[in-house]
């Protein structure tokens, strides 16, 4: 049987007393008065909080979260580019409610319409952005569609791409919209616009002014989107960013502008105070295995998993214990298992991560063990 190679660092650091993520609060732990709402940690997905968060509901102008995760990915994909020509078309124009009056033939750049989108949830801005990247907003509908499906999102169909219009076939969730919001802002690109509180388009000549007021005076606040119809009353994706810890608050069908936001703060208040990330990655650097037979005498080792987890505040030891086969034999392949990462805080663990191998390495030929045989007779 192979021997193990161990080595221990232990980490003296402001991190938790406690080995995980609590149990999430339940309704009444927290004074929240929408009827649906979650709480969800960016990195690890992890719900600190949910109030019916699968019930299915008219998400109004939220809906543009998922309209400007296409954007954004058509961008960072290379088929569109920030500075392209939209031309608006007399359908554009035409919507109402919250816009910013585009005239039929008017021209703009992908970077001013998503940035009206994203400021003052445009949606004249959204048909238009729809129409440049599918040719018709039915298309694109048809993408968003798709998109919650790879995401997992089985409580979610669209039918337009502005939740202005609810035909009863429009619907998501709180947990579905937390989903796609921390996708979106895996996207440093769309917090470029979302953090806006203040600007203007036409040279100057139309001002915009966020309908999101945390950005304002929530601190740390990256966005995301607001949504507002007599149907679907008041829904936000509020998502805050403090020390390098993201999280997404959603809250669904509020009362009133002002519960709607204080639901929010006091979810992300709640967070911030009490939770913080723990690195599932060792400081120091993940030594090589050696390969018997390979072409390569050594394989280097990669970390599989997550990165992160989630810990309770407090303070505490935080020890990474690296465990790894003293050899391989060849062929490897990327992917083999190697060994075990285990995070301890206070001595409870945290999680096990795979330690794998980072390339591959082929075993060598009839010729080259003659070789290695050769060598190892005459001492070389």
């Amino acid at each position: 049987m192979n021997r193990i190679l161990s080595f221990i660092m232990a980490i003296a650091c402001l991190l938790p007393t406690g080995a995980m993520a609590s149990a999430p609060l339940r309704d009444g732990d927290i004074d929240i008065t929408a009827p649906s709402a979650i709480l969800m940690e960016k990195e690890t997905g992890e719900v600190l909080y949910e109030k019916d968060a699968h019930s299915r509901g008219f998400p109004a102008s939220v809906t543009k979260v998922m309209t400007m995760l296409l954007i954004v990915e058509d961008l960072e994909a290379g088929k569109i580019r920030l500075e392209d020509t939209v031309t608006a078309s007399a359908r554009a124009a035409s919507f109402g409610g919250s816009c910013v009056y585009l005239e039929e033939g008017e021209q703009m750049s992908v970077s001013d319409m998503l940035k009206c989108i994203a400021v003052v949830s445009a949606n004249d801005c959204a048909v238009a952005m729809a129409e440049h990247l599918s040719g018709t907003e039915q298309v694109f509908v048809e993408r968003m569609n798709k998109r919650a499906e790879e995401l997992g999102l089985e409580n979610t169909h669209f039918t337009n791409c502005t939740g202005l219009f609810d035909d009863g076939d429009h619907y998501t969730t709180a947990y579905d919209v937390a989903v796609m919001s921390r996708e979106l802002v895996r996207h440093d690109v769309i917090k470029e616009y979302t953090t806006i509180w203040m600007d203007s388009i036409r040279n100057g000549e139309f001002e915009l002014s966020n309908t999101n007021k945390l950005v304002y005076w929530y601190p740390g606040c990256t966005g995301l989107k607001t949504g507002y119809t007599s149907t679907a009353m008041y829904c936000l994706s509020a998502t805050a960013e403090r020390d390098g810890v993201e999280y997404i608050a959603v809250i669904m069908h509020a009362g009133s502008i002002n519960d709607r936001n204080n639901d929010a703060k006091a979810l992300l208040n709640y967070a911030f105070a009490n939770y913080t990330l723990c690195s599932l990655r060792s400081q120091e650097a993940l030594p090589q295995v050696p390969v018997e037979l390979g072409r390569e005498a050594y394989v280097d080792v990669d970390y599989a998993g997550e990165e992160y987890a989630l810990v309770p505040k407090g303070g505490g030891e935080t020890e990474y214990d690296v465990r790894l086969l003293d050899k391989v034999h060849a062929p490897v392949q990327t992917g083999d298992r190697l060994g075990t990462l285990t995070v301890t805080l206070n001595g409870e663990t945290v999680a096990q991560i795979p330690l794998c191998a980072g390339s591959d390495v082929p075993r060598i030929g009839f010729f080259g063990i003659l070789s290695k045989l050769a060598g190892s007779l005459i001492g070389l």
